[in-house]
């Protein structure tokens, strides 16, 4: 009889709340091995005794994603505990809006390590053992922003098309290992991020989408779900928006 197939290691940044926090449930239901990263512990243990309680796996990974040397650390030492990581989903990010004329160097460069150096140092570290294992979802959560841009967010809209450009490029070098990259681009999402939304704002947005209501965590994490998945072997250097048809892109 053939071998059992390995238990999948996923690795989710962000994973305390909102989008990442989804993910990761839906990653563990799904049998995964789910690793949870995030800057803060508690969060973190919460999440992870939801998935230990319902039956699941999964270990916590307290780092700040944007202090280089920590974050490549921490992923070697879970690579090499683990000895595999299949699953990459960089979700983590951050917010420093203003316009343009007015946004200071450090809030600039503040969400691109955050938002984008962080994710490439994931990428970088997943690509050797993906390789090895001839089987990998990379998979890197960019926002409607990065496809259309956003006033008072050029520091953060670009810092998700540069997540895009990076996923294309990890696209072509890396399929013919049977490693797969892919960006997940969400809309307006039910999160903390645009809890405070006026609500003016939020009917403007409604009214703009063929869907008209903003989507849930959930609804992102069902999208990963499939990219993440065995089956989505050739579907790859794809920007997947779930955005209820917002940019139609």
């Amino acid at each position: 009889m053939p071998d059992d197939p390995p238990q999948r290691v996923a690795l989710i940044t962000g994973a305390s709340r909102g989008i990442g926090r989804a993910i990761a449930l839906s990653q563990a239901a799904l049998g995964r091995r789910v690793v949870l990263v995030s800057r803060t512990e508690g969060p973190l243990t919460e999440v992870r005794d939801l998935i230990t309680d319902a039956g699941g796996d999964a270990s916590v990974l307290p780092v700040d994603i944007s202090d280089a040397d920590a974050w490549r650390d921490a992923l070697e030492s879970v690579i090499t505990d683990l000895g595999r990581l299949d699953i990459l989903v960089n979700n983590a990010g951050v917010t420093r809006d203003g316009l343009a004329m007015r946004m200071t160097d450090e809030d600039f460069d503040t969400v691109l390590r955050t938002n984008l150096t962080s994710a490439f140092i994931a990428c970088r570290a997943a690509a050797r053992p993906m390789m090895k294992h001839r089987f990998g979802r990379i998979i890197n959560i960019a926002s409607t922003s990065g496809v259309v841009g956003n006033p008072g967010q050029a520091n953060y809209a670009a810092s998700k098309a540069g997540l895009i450009g990076l996923t294309k490029s990890l696209a072509r070098e890396l399929g013919a290992k049977g490693v797969t990259a892919n960006a997940v681009a969400p809309g307006f999402i039910e999160t903390g991020m645009t809890a405070n939304l006026p609500g003016a704002v939020r009917e403007r947005v409604r009214g703009s989408m063929a869907v008209p209501r903003l989507g849930t965590p959930e609804d992102v994490a069902a999208a990963v779900a499939y990219v993440a998945s065995d089956e989505a072997g050739f579907l790859t250097g794809q920007v997947l928006c779930v955005d209820g048809g917002l940019t139609m892109c």
